[in-house]
């Protein structure tokens, strides 16, 4: 038996809510940028949707993935509230950037950009 946590890149895996819990920021603070709130995503993968929340603004649009790829690149809605810090635009650029993803024990979801882990979530 393992001890590595088995990953799995079946789009099914991706169904529930996901916190953020890390991102890859270059000389930003995760807590500075996520202070009150955390940015969430929500996979609803029968309806091929997604939706979540910033941590400030709400987003929603269609799943685009397909195996371990995953892209969010083709536009999606989003709400337009005045947000404090930079919190917001990086989650959404470090967004623009995934190109595959893992899930990991179920519990821990990573979205790659290339061969690096660019932001990490954990199961609500």
């Amino acid at each position: 038996m393992s001890s590595k946590p088995a990953a799995t890149s079946s789009v099914a895996s991706l169904e529930g809510t996901w916190v953020l819990n890390y991102l890859m920021v270059p000389g930003k603070s995760f807590d500075e940028l996520y202070a009150d709130k955390k940015p969430e995503i929500t996979f609803e993968v029968k309806e091929n949707r997604f939706s979540g929340n910033t941590s400030c603004n709400s987003f929603s649009g269609k799943l685009n993935a397909d195996g371990h790829k995953i892209s969010f690149r083709d536009p999606y809605a989003m709400t337009r509230m005045m947000c404090q810090g930079d919190g917001e635009n990086v989650f959404t650029e470090a967004l623009k950037k995934v190109n595959t993803y893992a899930v990991s024990d179920g519990t821990t979801l990573n979205f790659i950009s290339g061969d690096i882990a660019m932001m990490r979530f954990t199961k609500k």
